[in-house]
């Protein structure tokens, strides 16, 4: 089986399932660390003739992180195409077992099955705090309605305020997010890399916290260490 990844959390997920399927993955695909496969371009921008010259049996993708018309041209040239869609937690494990099964896995992987445990076992999450989620400046962009990320706060007793927005990615002046007065700032550092010194100061008087975007918005190994990771940098968010 050869599998080129254009989505960086499969490309983690079939590495360190199935050693040896991954022969292509995009240039954002950082971990796991030391990954060796030939990089075929951006997420948004592969590049689709050096996806075809490594001569894929499957090529997996994603409804929202890659672009119909890459996909399209894959299909044409006669390449399997598997496009995943993940918006809940539950979808996510649901779209994690059809991938690793079709990119060749023998069995269910055991950080599959820990991951899933992690988040069945979440304590209920009293009381529940409000919040926007930034993921862009200039111009200022938050998580909207229907998102992964969204899920995955709301398990965690968070709601953010734009969940009902028509959007999913709403573009909403700085002035607004802070006249909504939000429990919380949630500032992931990706795919904007928000930090201490650049996002809080747009806040002012309200409590933020930095958070990895990796355990926020990948579905992957990291879903099982995601709820003590996120849990604890939520509690920690400081004025």
């Amino acid at each position: 089986m050869r599998v080129v990844s254009l989505v960086p959390s499969l490309t983690e997920a079939v590495a360190v399932t199935v050693p040896g399927a991954l022969v292509g993955a995009t240039d954002w695909c950082t971990h796991p660390a030391g990954l060796d496969v030939v990089r075929v371009g951006g997420t948004k921008n592969p590049a689709v003739e050096r996806v075809l010259s490594l001569a894929p049996d499957l090529v997996v993708a994603n409804e929202e992180e890659n672009r119909a018309p890459d996909l399209d041209a894959l299909r044409a040239a006669g390449v399997e195409v598997l496009v995943t869609e993940v918006r809940t937690v539950p979808q996510a494990f649901t779209e994690l077992a059809r991938v690793l099964a079709a990119c060749g896995a023998a069995s269910r992987p055991r950080w599959l099955d820990e991951a899933e445990a992690a988040w069945s076992a979440l304590p209920s999450a009293e009381p529940r705090r409000t919040a926007v989620v930034p993921i862009w400046r200039r111009p200022w962009m938050v998580l909207g309605r229907d998102t992964f990320a969204g899920d995955v706060l709301a398990r965690l007793g968070v709601d953010h305020l734009y969940a009902g927005h028509a959007e999913r990615y709403p573009k909403i002046p700085v002035e607004e997010l802070r006249a909504a007065r939000p429990d919380i700032v949630v500032l992931p550092d990706e795919p904007y890399r928000f930090t201490a010194d650049d996002g809080p100061e747009g806040f002012p008087g309200l409590p933020c916290a930095l958070v990895d975007g990796r355990c926020l918005t990948w579905y992957g190994p990291s879903l099982g260490e995601a709820p003590r990771v996120l849990g604890a940098a939520l509690r920690a968010a400081h004025r």
